[in-house]
């Protein structure tokens, strides 16, 4: 049993190139120190503003970021995802230690706007390397080892933000712009320079035709991102009204809810790469998405149950978005890859890191709204229909092909 074991995660990560290891390694220090928006709302409150206004900086973020994917991916394609990545993290760095420092309601939005349009714009880039430095024959496996490497740096970084915000919630943004700056400098320090002509001409093949040159033409790739904003506004709520909720509704203090909030990252980073080498294969990508959409959807109905302690139904509810999260978002990376070209791939990864940035700011507006007006218990049954909508379109999307 015990050798089975160890074999199964030895064959899960067997395959990889040292490049992309050393990518991992570079995102694994950047989100070591990710702690800022996971506390951006109670922040927002901390400093005297309302829930609502609190659920308006998280959006101004997200708008940010959609005008940051855009750039990214038209950059990437353009100049090479290489110094993308660099100056995308150096940057970002900077202005998180300059958001901590804004006093004023105007001014915190403002920087927020900023912070993420640069720090967004990283994401198409790094889908561009994490497809340049990987096969399709384990291409699913990459973006998995770059994301255990992220989930384990949130999982670090949401329990050290929980204990820094227990002292001083400026800490947070010090610790995530030091920690940029870091991994900004650790990729050119470890990685290779790769060139536009060497981004361009890569030697691959894609594992699926695509007569579309323009991702806008690709109809059925923009189907797939209407639905990605349905399952991104769903699980943003992980960042905005479920950290509010765990305060106000279950009476979790911060320390705590940061354990909860790490979680997430420790469970992704020990049995993804594991779940997705089983996963690969067994089913269709859209229905593994369609499958973690339901299961999100009791994450969301979870935290509904009126009759278990407080802390319990955190866990619980964390565990399951967690395996939601697990089952269904890696597939969604090797999808749309799958659609692109080595020269539009930037184009493509900026609509699909779009469709995230417009779920941010749809989400986190409408989700502290409704929590607002008609309670946190009606926003759960919502986000949780919502969820299985999307679950019917990822099901229709795999007939319509």
């Amino acid at each position: 049993m015990l050798s089975s074991t160890v074999n199964l995660y030895r064959n899960a990560y067997t395959g990889l190139t040292r490049r992309m290891w050393l990518l991992a390694l570079v995102m694994l220090i950047n989100r070591s120190g990710t702690m800022v928006l996971a506390f951006m709302t109670l922040y927002i409150n901390h400093i005297g503003y309302s829930t609502k206004q609190a659920g308006f900086v998280v959006a101004v973020y997200g708008l940010g970021s959609l005008a940051g994917a855009f750039l990214g991916g038209k950059i990437s394609d353009r100049y090479g995802f290489y110094y993308t990545q660099f100056f995308s993290l150096l940057c970002g760095g900077i202005l998180f230690i300059t958001l901590g420092l804004m006093q004023s309601y105007v001014s915190i939005c403002m920087c927020t706007f900023f912070l993420s349009l640069v720090n967004e714009s990283f994401r198409p880039a790094n889908a561009t390397a994490i497809a340049h430095y990987s096969t399709p024959q384990n291409r699913t496996q990459a973006f998995s080892i770059v994301r255990l490497a992220i989930n384990l740096g949130w999982g670090i970084g949401g329990a050290l933000g929980g204990f820094l915000a227990s002292v001083n919630y400026h800490l947070l943004f010090w610790v995530d712009g030091a920690t940029n700056i870091c991994a900004a400098f650790m990729l050119l320090w470890i990685l290779p320079k790769v060139s536009l002509s060497q981004q361009q001409h890569t030697g691959k093949i894609t594992t699926e035709k695509v007569k579309a040159k323009s991702p806008y033409a690709d109809k059925t790739f923009l189907y797939f991102i209407g639905l990605q904003v349905l399952f991104a506004i769903c699980f943003f709520q992980l960042f905005t009204t479920i950290p509010l909720y765990f305060k106000e509704g279950l009476h979790i203090n911060e320390f705590w809810i940061g354990i909860l909030m790490a979680m997430n990252g420790i469970i992704i980073a020990l049995f993804e790469m594991v779940l997705v080498f089983k996963l690969e294969g067994w089913r269709p990508y859209l229905r593994l998405m369609a499958y973690g959409s339901v299961i999100m959807a009791l994450s969301f109905f979870m935290l509904n149950m009126p009759f278990m302690y407080g802390f319990a139904v955190g866990v619980l509810s964390m565990v399951l978005i967690t395996i939601a999260e697990m089952v269904a978002m890696p597939f969604m990376n090797s999808y749309y890859i799958s659609r692109s070209t080595e020269g539009n791939r930037g184009q493509y990864a900026a609509y699909y890191t779009m469709a995230w940035s417009a779920a941010q700011v749809i989400g986190s507006t409408s989700g502290t709204q409704i929590a607002y007006e008609a309670g946190f218990n009606n926003l759960w049954w919502i986000i949780g229909g919502i969820c299985l909508l999307t679950a019917f379109g990822y099901q229709k999307l795999l007939s319509r092909k």
